[in-house]
């Protein structure tokens, strides 16, 4: 189960947090390290100083550019949050993560990612909307902060303690996958495509109605079968919009037209 459990760490400042994070994963049995664009050389004799013994994770970490990349074959994906947001997402304590696991990671095809942001200001509000969740550890509210790799420490260990409690036998063999966070990805540009193109979504006045639906998939866990209908439900409504467009030349005065992003703009359909 350790194994399919991916810590990634986003625009990391220094080199000795990826050292030390490497240390604090390989204490707990998890080897898979992705940085995404970090702001340091990762590899220097600081960060496999820091690592003491797990440089090797450090030596095989993953360099990508993007969070999309560095999460795109993961079914579940948690961003650490020490804060509130303006739209409210699930949020989980770290024992509930734990507890999540071995459910999360039943089938074979199954990868989570934990998903830690910068140290001076974290995840940024569209990082986090691409998580199904966020996590939050209950520290002392009057000294809250915590260092990069104790966060991860933290996390690690409740990873561990999910798999020594793991049932070997707990794997669901008629369970259907779960969409990947690519397959999600390409769903949600899917979705507002088909709704630019009805008419119900105005991408210069968004709000928060892609927002809100994100939130709203995200928590549904789809599995890949479920997304594959909604794609071709998304499909067919296109390719009925293309194919039978209102003729509005003759229309009365009286029964106004449906116009483009009228759902974002009228009050009663508000994304707000």
């Amino acid at each position: 189960m350790l194994d399919r459990i991916r810590i990634v760490l986003i625009g990391t400042s220094h080199p000795g947090n990826i050292g030390a994070t490497a240390r604090a994963m390989h204490n707990m049995g998890l080897a898979d390290l992705a940085l995404v664009a970090p702001r340091c050389e990762p590899l220097t004799s600081e960060s496999i100083s820091r690592a003491s013994g797990a440089d090797h994770i450090v030596h095989a970490a993953r360099i990508v550019e993007t969070l999309e990349e560095a999460v795109a074959d993961c079914t579940l994906a948690v961003g650490a949050s020490a804060r509130s947001r303006t739209l409210p997402w699930p949020m989980i304590t770290p024992r509930a993560l734990g507890e999540r696991l071995p459910q999360e990671l039943a089938g074979p095809a199954s990868r989570v990612a934990l998903v830690f942001g910068r140290e001076d200001s974290g995840l940024s509000n569209a990082e986090l909307q691409r998580c199904h969740a966020h996590v939050h550890i209950p520290t002392n509210p009057d000294f809250s902060s915590l260092n990069l790799a104790a966060a991860v420490q933290v996390l690690a260990y409740e990873c561990r303690l999910a798999s020594l409690d793991a049932d070997d036998n707990a794997v669901g063999e008629d369970d259907e996958p779960l969409a990947s966070h690519e397959e999600l990805e390409h769903y949600f540009a899917h979705l507002e495509r088909t709704l630019i193109a009805i008419g119900f979504h105005d991408p210069a006045t968004p709000r928060q109605l892609m927002a809100r639906l994100r939130r709203f998939t995200l928590r549904a866990r789809p599995e890949r079968m479920e997304l594959n209908i909604l794609r071709g439900i998304l499909s067919a409504t296109e390719k009925g919009a293309a194919t039978h467009e209102p003729d509005t030349r003759g229309a009365p005065a009286d029964e106004p037209t449906c116009r483009r992003g009228s759902a974002d703009r009228d009050p009663n359909h508000s994304a707000e």
